[in-house]
């Protein structure tokens, strides 16, 4: 269903390093690679839990007994007072997908610096918490916009996540303009151009962000799974 280009770096991305549990529902690693400030990452698709861990933190939480599933790696995270970052859910294009995207009718362009003031006028009247969730920024890799006459009222940005050709998506609409079709939009013009220069499409958002959640689903876009970070409350602790 998805891009090898997808499950193959999530593949790879959790099978670094130390295998130190697996079974047919879990596995974790400990992966050398990460440093002392990345404590770990959980990735839950419909099959399987993948974890993959420092090593420090993989030695502190003790994972010899067995069998481990992901509640009980969950209470052990718990036990050790640490917490997670809160997942995102992950959602892709079907391979091929985001290339094959039609054309809007509306218009929906590229923008460049010569829409510096135009877009400091749309952020000006979007909310700080709106802002700070979206993540569009004019100096990302890839930006679009939705007009209305000469009005931006709607922006999407990407840019290469992880050194890999995803390409991660952040997406606002101004509140007037929501439900229309902007957005969905948006994301597709921004998509397709993605797709043309050899990236694939990310779209994350919180479990409990409905609307974005919606907005994934209506651009045709396909939940992968859920992803976490995980974060230990007392760095110092951890490592010693």
């Amino acid at each position: 269903m998805f891009s090898p280009i997808i499950t193959e770096l999530w593949q790879q991305s959790f099978s670094k390093g130390d295998l130190l549990y697996k079974d047919a529902d879990i596995s974790i690693y400990a992966d050398h690679e990460l440093d002392e400030d990345e404590s770990g990452t959980i990735l839950a698709t419909k099959n399987k839990i993948a974890v993959s861990l420092h090593p420090q933190l993989a030695k502190r939480l003790d994972l010899n007994s067995a069998p481990i599933s992901d509640q009980s790696f969950r209470q052990k995270l718990t036990e050790h007072n640490i917490g997670l970052h809160g997942a995102d859910y992950l959602f892709y294009f079907p391979a091929g997908a985001a290339a094959a995207l039609a054309p809007q009718s509306r218009t929906v362009r590229q923008l460049t610096t010569a829409d510096k003031t135009t877009f400091a006028e749309f952020c000006a009247v979007s909310s700080e918490d709106d802002l700070d969730a979206a993540y569009v920024e004019l100096d990302h890799w890839l930006v679009f916009g939705a007009f209305e006459g000469d009005r931006l009222v709607c922006a999407a940005s990407m840019y290469p996540w992880q050194e890999s050709k995803l390409a991660d998506m952040g997406v606002l609409t101004l509140s007037a303009y929501r439900g229309k079709g902007y957005a969905r939009d948006t994301v597709h013009a921004i998509s397709r151009h993605a797709a043309s220069l050899g990236y694939e499409p990310q779209y994350r958002c919180q479990l409990d962000n409905q609307a974005s959640v919606s907005l994934a689903i209506s651009a045709g876009l396909i939940q992968f799974g859920t992803w976490d970070i995980i974060l230990p409350t007392n760095k110092t602790d951890i490592f010693l």
